[in-house]
C-alpha cells in the first residue's frame, strides 16, 4: 500500500488507513475511539457552529474534557497508518506528527480566549490553523536532531 495514500485516508477518518493496511482490529478501535470522542466532545455540533461563524456558541457547546483527547488520537492514527504502510523510515520521522498533536492540544486549551486581530477562532479553527506552524516546527526539530546525529531513543 502507498504510504501517502494511507496517510490521506487516515486524515479523512482515523482508522481508514489501518483498514487499508489490513489492520482490521486496530482500524476498528480507532474508528470506535474517534466516534466516542466525537460524540462525547460534541465535535460535529462545534464544527457546524464554527463554520457558521458562531464561535461563542461553538465554545459553549464544546465538552473540553473529551475534545482534548482528539488531537492526539487523530494524529497518532495518521502516524500509525503511515508507518505501517512503509512511510516514516527516516530517523525522527515521527517528530512533525508529535509536534502537531502537541500544538493542536495547546490550541484547544487556549481556544476559548485566544484572539488574533480581535478575532476569536474557537475550538475548531485555532487547532486546525496551528497544525501548519506545528509541522514546520516539527520538520525544523527533525532536521536539527538529524544534523546533530543525536541518537534516537527506541
Amino acid at each position: 500500500m502507498n504510504s501517502k495514500e494511507t496517510l490521506f485516508w487516515s486524515i479523512a477518518l482515523p482508522g481508514f488507513g489501518q483498514f487499508l493496511n489490513g489492520k482490521l482490529i486496530k482500524g476498528t478501535i480507532f474508528i470506535f475511539l474517534e466516534f466516542l470522542v466525537n460524540v462525547q466532545g460534541n465535535i460535529n455540533t462545534v464544527i457546524i457552529y464554527s463554520f457558521q461563524g458562531e464561535i461563542e456558541t461553538a465554545i459553549s457547546n464544546t465538552n473540553y474534557l473529551w475534545i482534548m483527547f482528539y488531537p492526539c488520537l487523530y494524529i497518532f492514527a495518521i502516524w500509525d497508518a503511515y508507518r505501517d504502510a512503509g512511510g516514516g523510515k527516516e530517523p525522527y520521522a515521527f517528530v512533525p506528527f508529535v509536534t502537531s498533536a502537541y500544538v493542536m492540544t495547546i490550541g484547544l486549551i487556549y481556544s476559548s480566549t485566544f484572539r488574533i486581530f480581535d478575532l476569536l477562532l474557537g475550538p475548531i479553527w485555532l487547532p486546525i490553523l496551528s497544525v501548519f506552524p506545528a509541522i514546520v516546527l516539527g520538520l525544523f526539530i527533525k532536521s536539527a536532531l538529524s544534523r546533530h546525529k543525536i541518537k534516537e531513543i527506541t
